[in-house]
């Protein structure tokens, strides 16, 4: 008779996460039940396993079935974003658009401990959270003017209609330092990975965060983290090329820069689909596309992306055909577009450089004047810090200023990314940003490009006018 289907959790309330690692470890080689493997199982027994089979013999996969639930609190923006660097974990981080800072909430560099430079980094962080408190009231008497309250709401509901849109054009105001929290739900290889990447950081404050993930973690996995160490190669590698840099001032470019694609994109993607679901060689897929017309193509491009909804992503096969932009937008932006990891981002050090973006309801907020009188003392106290320690400057540096970023993406995570962040609930620095991409994408891959779910009510240059007086 044939073994009846079983179905079931083991709980992580009742087994530490090494053992349900070497549970599922075992199966490959063990006719027991998942069950049975467990019960036999004991800390001493899974770590020495551990010890044999992942650190001994490097079958690093086995980790991956051990999960952590790790809430970290009060460290800075600029730190979090190389604690959520991992493509294979995930994030959620208190939200600049639906929270609020108190005046104090930032980070102290130890770095800076004594150092003739902390007063005035204290004064410009100061100066820039007391702005941003002044901004938060200014600035809600305009959104509520553009979105009044209605006739059927009450004023809790109103608030929180119109409250994202206040807080996100304040949030222009706020450093690297704000202090944010963030919980993290992540497997323990991946852990390990992320853990030599903070403790091979040059910021003392992501080294220590490092070192506490590692000790909190280990009381769960106290074989599979317990060898994450510092990785000389990460921390030579930045200086060795930091001297091939040629000394050249920094120079702006188009924002939004589809610098290379594949000119044979839209072949290369209908044919892997053909491909997928055949037994024709990849050559004899190609073939086949190639000898069709341009109706035929375009209906069997339709087959494939005609009729999909912002739930149901396009099929794995249209990962095959990509892009690499030159992104240049507002670091607040940044911080919402890097939740996109899966991609392939490589940001350049934060810093005052290429100049900062004034929202266009600061204006309206009559504060305009005070605005960039703020953001150029942190620009001054950017460039004094910089020209002592880059890395602890860049904490200073406002979500308002820009970031320049080379990203590679496939079509199938353009396509999920440009229908999220087009939506008109997104921040509107991102919806200009999937509009232009969308754009882009549709003139080089005009067939793949018209399947793009991109919001049909606006336009980049219609966002970039009504939301910026400086983009």
């Amino acid at each position: 008779m044939c073994p009846e289907r079983q179905v079931y959790l083991l709980d992580p309330q009742s087994l530490p996460p090494e053992t349900i690692a070497v549970t599922f470890a075992k199966t490959s080689r063990s006719p027991q039940s998942f069950r049975d493997i467990a019960a036999e199982l004991t800390e001493e027994k899974s770590a020495a396993f551990h010890e044999k089979w992942v650190v001994g013999y490097g079958h690093a996969s086995v980790a991956e079935h051990a999960v952590l639930h790790i809430a970290v609190e009060n460290v800075s923006r600029l730190a979090i974003e190389t604690l959520e660097s991992c493509r294979l974990a995930s994030y959620t981080e208190k939200s600049t658009r639906y929270q609020k800072w108190g005046t104090e909430d930032f980070y102290r560099p130890p770095e800076l401990a004594g150092h003739s430079l902390e007063k005035r980094y204290l004064e410009t962080c100061r100066t820039l959270f007391a702005h941003y408190h002044e901004a938060l009231p200014k600035v809600r008497e305009v959104i509520a003017a553009q979105f009044p309250r209605r006739s059927d709401e009450d004023e809790n509901a109103w608030e929180r209609r119109i409250r994202s849109k206040y807080v996100d054009v304040c949030r222009f105001y706020l450093p690297a330092a704000a202090l944010a929290n963030v919980g993290v739900t992540i497997n323990a290889r991946a852990l390990e990975h992320t853990l030599r990447k903070m403790l091979s950081h040059p910021l003392e404050e992501v080294r220590a965060l490092g070192a506490e993930i590692k000790a909190v973690a280990q009381a769960s996995v106290p074989t599979l983290v317990k060898y994450a160490e510092a990785v000389p190669y990460l921390q030579t590698l930045p200086r060795q090329l930091a001297r091939e840099i040629p000394a050249v001032p920094p120079e702006m470019e188009d924002w939004c820069h589809l610098v290379a694609w594949d000119h044979n994109a839209e072949e290369t993607a209908l044919a892997a689909c053909l491909f997928r679901y055949s037994h024709l060689s990849f050559e004899q897929a190609r073939q086949a596309i190639r000898e069709r017309s341009p109706e035929q193509i375009s209906t069997l491009a339709r087959m494939i992306l005609g009729g999909l909804d912002r739930f149901t992503p396009p099929i794995r096969e249209l990962e095959h055909v990509g892009y690499t932009f030159v992104l240049v937008l507002d670091q607040g932006g940044y911080l919402e577009l890097k939740r996109h990891r899966m991609m392939t981002l490589s940001p350049q050090p934060l810093s005052t450089y290429l100049g900062y973006t004034i929202p266009r309801a600061i204006e309206a907020a009559g504060l305009l004047e005070s605005y960039e009188q703020v953001m150029s003392t942190a620009d001054q106290t950017y460039r004094e810090l910089a020209a002592w320690n880059p890395d602890v400057a860049a904490y200073v540096v406002p979500n308002a200023f820009r970031r320049r970023a080379l990203v590679r993406l496939n079509f199938r995570q353009a396509w999920h990314m440009i229908a999220l962040r087009s939506a008109p609930n997104a921040h509107f620095s991102l919806r200009r940003l999937a509009q232009r991409m969308a754009e882009r994408i549709r003139e080089a891959t005009p067939l793949l490009g018209q399947f793009l779910l991109v919001h049909p009510e606006e336009t980049w240059q219609q966002i970039e006018t009504q939301y910026f007086l400086r983009a």
